[in-house]
C-alpha cells in the first residue's frame, strides 16, 4: 500500500469508521485477564467541546491505549453530566428547553470527539438527565432515607437570586455562586441533607492512605476542607437563668482569659435572651443585619467585627467572672456550637472587638522571657507560652494546660474533651427544574412519603414550558404536582425541588461498568470486577467538590451492599489549564482556541500531539500556533520517511533482533531504538510525561533519518530500519493514533496497531563499546572522556586527570582525594 500525500482527514476518518465497524475498544470484565479502568472526568453537555477537554481526554486516551497494548482489559467509558443550571438558563435565554438543548449538545460533542480518535467503548454511553440513569438515583435516595442517612430540616441556606436555588457549602467561592459569580445571601428553607458528617472522620482517614497515589494539593484541600479540630465543649451558665451557652474551643488554656461571650445572630438562645427586655428591638434589628449578609462576608479576616449586647450575662466556669453577652457578626451558626468564648488578650477578633467596644482584657499566655500587660498590646499574642492569672495553672506551657484544665472541668461536669468538623452536612435540594426528582410525596396526614419503589423513576416532565424570571415550573404543573398519598389515598403533592447535579456526578463510575442493565443500577459481578477506578483524570477545580462527593457516595453504597470498594479513584491526576497569553481560555477574554479549527487545519492528531507535547500534564499549558505546526510537521516528517522507506523495508515487529553482525550504524540505530523504548515506558508508566516521551520518539526518527542511507544499503540495515520504524509507530499511535495506523500499514503490517504488544526493550542492546565519563575538578566540570565498557577504576581514573583541560587545572595542586561514581563521572579534589 502506497502511502501518496499526507491528508488528515482522510487517514483519520478513515480509522475511526475502522475501529468502530471492528469493536476495536468495546471490552467486557475477564476475570482472566489483569483490568484497568481509565476514566476522565465526564463533560457537561455545552455544545463545544474547548481546548480543557481535549487536553484531559488525550491524557486518558494515552493512558487507555498504553495499558491495552500492555494487555490489559482496558475499561475506557465516556458520557454526559446533563443535568444542572447552566442548560437551563441557556434554554431560557434561547427560548428553548432544557431537554432540547442538551440533546442537541450531547450530539454535536460526540462527533466532535469521535472526530478526535478517542478509544472510548461507546456502548457504555450515558446521559445523567435519561431516566434509565437518575431511577437508580432516586432508588438510592429512598435506601438512604430509610437509613437515616438522609433529613429534611429548616434552616437558613446559602441562596443565588441569580440561579433561584439554594447552594451547599461547598458551591459558594469566596461569598459568590461557583456557577454565575453572583453574590450569595441567606435564606430560611427547608431542605434535603445526606449526612456526609457521619462520614468525616473516614474520609478524612483514607487521605492518608492516599498520599502516594493523589496529589498533594487535593489531599490538603480535602482535609482543611473537612476540618478536623480537637479541643473541648464547655459550659457557660447564664447568670440567674435556667439556660446556658455550650461553647467548643481548641483554646481550652485560655479559659480565665474569657471575658465576655459571642453568639451568632441565628443562635437559638438570642431570642430567650432578649424577649420582653429593652434591648430586644435593636438586637433584631442587628440579627436581620447580619443574617442577611453572606456568611462568607461575614467570617472574612478584614471584615469590621461588629456587635451588640443582648443585656444578659454569663459565668466563667473557672473564675466566676460575669461575661457579657454578645451577638457578633464574626460567629457562625455553621462552625462549633454559634458560641465563642471571647479571649480578647489571645485572639485577633476578640482583640479587635474588645477594643471596639471598651471591653476587658486579661493575659493569660506570655511568652517565657517576658511579661504582658494588657493595656500595652497592640495585637493579640497568639504564640506559645505559659500560664500565668490562672490559678492552679500557672506556670504551665499552655499545651500541657489545655488538657488538665478540660479534665478539671469535666470532673465538674462542665466541660469535656470532644472533637469537632467544619464539614457540613450535604444539602442536595435544588429548586430548578432541570434535575432528578426527589422522589417523595407531601401528605397532610401522612407526612413525608416516599414514592413506592415501583412507582420509580419518577419521571421529570419534559413537554413544559420554561418561566422567564427564571423559577422552577415544577410547582406551577398542578397535573404533575397533585397526586395521591400513596400510604392513605388522599390528596398529596410531590416533592417540587429536584436533586443537586453532583448527586448524579457521584456515582456514574460506577453505572458505567453495566451501562445498560435495566435491572439494577449496576452489575454486582462488573462492578466487583472493575473498580476501583484504576486512573482518574480531571481538574483540580474539583477537589473539593466532586471528588469529596464521590468519595462519600461510594462509602454509602458500601455499606448499603452495592459495591465493594471504600474508595472510588485508585490513582488521581489532576491536569493543568490550557491558558492564552497567559490567561486561561474564555469567551468573554476573546482568547478562546477551537479545537474544531485546529482539527481541520492540522487534523486531530496534529491537535492531540501538541496537547501532550507541549507541557507536563500537571502544568498550565500556554497555547501556541507554532506549537501546534511543529506538532503537524514533525507528523510529516514521519510519514515522508515512511514514504521514502517504503520500498526498500522489510516487514518486522518493533524491537526485531536482527541476525548476524551488526554495522556501526546497525548499533548505534539498535541502541537509539531499545533505549527509546526504555524511555517512553518510563516516562508514560511511571509520571505520565508524554512530553518527554515524545520528544524520545522524535530523537529516534532523527536518527533514522541520520541514518537511512547508510543502512537502506544491505538487507541487515533495511531490517534494522523496518524495526526501529515499526518501534517508532508503536510508541507513537498512543498520541497520534491514525497517522500511526495508515503507517503500520503501509510498512506492510496486518491488524490494527493499537491491538499490538507494547514494544520490549533488551537490557543487551542498551551495552555499548564505550561510555562518557564527566571529568571534575573540585565538582566542576573541566571536560569528558569515552572510555571503554568495563574499564577498571583506575582507567578511568587515569584517563579523565589526562584530559588536557584536566590536567590543566591539576598543574601545581595537590590531589586530595578521586571520586569515582561508576559509568558517570569523575571529581578530582585538589588543595
Amino acid at each position: 500500500m502506497a502511502l501518496g500525500k499526507y491528508e488528515p482527514e482522510a487517514v483519520e476518518r478513515k480509522w475511526q469508521q475502522k475501529w468502530s465497524e471492528s469493536g476495536c475498544f468495546e471490552v467486557e470484565a475477564d476475570p482472566s485477564r489483569e483490568k484497568y479502568y481509565v476514566l476522565e472526568m465526564f463533560p457537561y453537555p455545552s455544545g463545544k467541546i474547548h481546548m480543557g477537554h481535549v487536553r484531559n481526554y488525550s491524557i486518558g486516551d494515552v493512558v487507555a491505549r498504553y495499558k491495552r497494548m500492555q494487555g490489559c482489559n482496558v475499561l475506557h467509558p465516556m458520557g454526559w453530566d446533563a443535568f444542572g443550571m447552566p442548560a437551563e438558563n441557556a434554554a431560557i435565554k434561547h427560548k428553548t428547553h432544557p431537554a432540547k438543548w442538551t440533546y442537541a449538545n450531547i450530539a454535536e460533542m460526540r462527533e466532535q470527539l469521535r472526530r478526535l480518535g478517542y478509544s472510548y467503548d461507546w456502548r457504555r454511553e450515558l446521559a445523567t438527565c435519561r431516566p434509565e440513569y437518575y431511577r437508580w438515583e432516586q432508588l438510592f435516595f429512598q435506601k438512604f432515607l430509610e437509613k437515616g442517612l438522609l433529613y429534611r430540616k429548616n434552616a437558613m441556606q446559602n441562596w443565588c437570586d441569580t440561579c433561584q436555588t439554594v447552594l451547599a457549602n461547598e458551591q459558594v467561592e469566596d461569598g459568590k455562586c461557583w456557577r454565575c459569580d453572583s453574590h450569595v445571601v441567606q435564606k430560611q428553607l427547608e431542605q434535603w441533607f445526606l449526612r456526609i458528617t457521619d462520614y468525616a472522620d473516614e474520609l478524612l482517614g483514607w487521605l492518608d492512605k492516599m498520599k502516594e497515589k493523589w496529589p498533594d494539593p487535593v489531599l490538603t484541600m480535602q482535609s482543611n476542607w473537612i476540618g478536623k479540630s480537637y479541643g473541648a465543649e464547655l459550659t457557660f451558665r447564664v447568670k440567674d437563668r435556667e439556660e446556658s451557652v455550650n461553647v467548643f474551643t481548641t483554646r481550652p488554656d485560655t479559659l480565665y482569659g474569657a471575658t465576655f461571650m459571642s453568639l451568632a445572630a441565628e443562635h437559638p438562645l438570642v431570642e430567650k435572651l432578649i424577649a420582653g427586655t429593652d434591648r430586644a428591638d435593636e438586637v433584631r434589628a442587628f440579627v436581620h443585619k447580619c443574617v442577611n449578609m453572606d456568611k462568607f462576608h461575614r467570617a472574612a479576616e478584614d471584615t469590621e467585627k461588629e456587635g451588640v449586647f443582648t443585656g444578659a450575662y454569663c459565668l466563667n466556669p473557672v473564675t466566676g467572672l460575669e461575661m457579657p453577652i454578645y451577638v457578633a457578626n464574626f460567629v457562625l451558626m455553621g462552625y462549633g456550637t454559634g458560641a465563642v468564648m471571647a479571649v480578647p488578650a489571645h485572639d485577633q477578633r476578640d482583640f479587635e472587638f474588645a477594643r471596639k467596644y471598651g471591653l476587658p482584657m486579661q493575659v493569660v499566655i506570655r511568652p517565657e522571657d517576658r511579661d504582658l500587660q494588657p493595656e500595652a498590646l497592640t495585637e493579640a499574642y497568639t504564640e506559645a507560652g505559659v500560664l500565668v492569672n490562672s490559678g492552679e495553672f500557672d506556670g504551665l506551657p499552655n499545651e500541657e494546660a489545655k488538657k488538665r484544665i478540660v479534665e478539671h472541668l469535666d470532673r465538674q461536669g462542665l466541660g469535656t474533651m470532644t472533637v469537632n468538623f467544619r464539614l457540613r452536612d450535604w444539602n442536595i435540594s435544588r429548586q430548578r427544574y432541570w434535575g432528578a426528582p426527589i422522589p417523595v410525596i407531601h401528605c397532610e396526614g401522612c407526612g413525608v412519603v416516599p414514592v413506592p419503589e415501583d412507582q420509580l423513576p419518577v419521571v421529570l416532565p419534559e413537554g413544559v414550558a420554561m418561566r422567564e424570571d427564571g423559577k422552577s415550573p415544577l410547582p406551577f404543573l398542578e397535573e404533575w404536582v397533585k397526586v395521591d398519598c400513596p400510604r392513605c389515598g388522599r390528596p398529596a403533592r410531590r416533592e417540587t425541588d429536584t436533586m443537586d447535579t453532583f448527586v448524579e456526578s457521584s456515582w456514574y463510575f460506577l453505572r458505567y461498568t453495566d451501562a445498560r442493565i435495566d435491572t439494577s443500577p449496576f452489575d454486582a459481578q462488573a462492578v466487583r470486577y472493575w473498580m476501583p477506578v484504576d486512573q482518574y483524570i480531571g481538574g483540580i477545580e474539583h477537589a473539593i467538590l466532586h471528588l469529596l462527593y464521590a468519595r462519600f457516595f461510594t462509602k454509602l453504597l458500601r455499606d448499603e451492599g452495592y459495591v465493594d470498594a471504600d474508595e472510588p479513584f485508585e490513582h488521581l491526576l489532576t491536569q493543568g489549564m490550557v491558558v492564552l497569553n497567559g490567561s486561561k481560555m474564555s469567551k468573554s477574554k476573546g482568547n478562546v482556541v477551537d479545537p474544531g479549527e485546529m482539527i481541520r487545519k492540522y487534523g486531530a492528531d496534529a491537535t492531540r500531539l501538541f496537547i501532550l507535547f507541549a507541557a507536563p500534564p500537571e502544568k498550565e499549558l500556554e497555547w501556541s500556533d507554532r506549537g501546534i505546526e511543529g506538532s503537524f510537521r514533525f507528523i510529516g516528517r514521519l510519514w515522508r520517511l515512511a514514504e521514502e522507506l517504503e520500498s526498500s523495508l522489510v516487514c518486522v515487529q518493533p524491537c526485531h533482533a536482527v541476525p548476524g553482525e551488526l554495522s556501526a550504524e546497525a548499533k548505534q540505530l539498535r541502541l537509539k531504538e531499545h533505549d527509546t523504548v526504555r524511555r517512553v515506558s518510563r516516562d508514560i508508566e511511571n509520571s505520565f510525561q508524554f512530553n518527554t516521551a515524545i520528544a524520545a520518539i522524535m530523537e529516534l526518527v532523527n536518527e533514522m533519518y541520520a541514518l537511512k542511507d547508510a543502512l537502506t544499503g544491505t538487507e541487515q540495515g533495511r531490517c534494522q530500519l523496518s524495526s526501529a520504524l515499526a518501534t517508532a509507530v508503536t510508541l507513537l499511535s498512543p498520541m497520534a493514533p491514525h497517522v500511526c495506523e495508515e503507517i503500520w500499514q503501509a510498512i506492510g503490517h496486518g491488524g490494527v496497531v493499537a491491538e499490538q504488544p507494547w514494544p520490549q526493550y533488551d537490557e543487551a542492546a542498551l551495552v555499548t563499546d564505550e561510555v562518557t565519563v564527566v571529568a571534575q575538578v573540585c565538582g566542576k566540570v573541566r571536560g569528558q572522556v569515552s572510555v571503554p565498557n568495563g574499564a577498571t577504576e583506575e582507567q578511568v581514573k587515569a584517563a579523565c586527570m589526562a584530559v588536557e583541560n584536566v590536567a590543566r587545572h591539576l598543574e601545581g595542586k595537590q590531589v586530595v582525594k578521586v571520586i569515582y561514581v561508576p559509568g558517570r563521572l569523575v571529581n578530582i579534589v585538589v588543595r
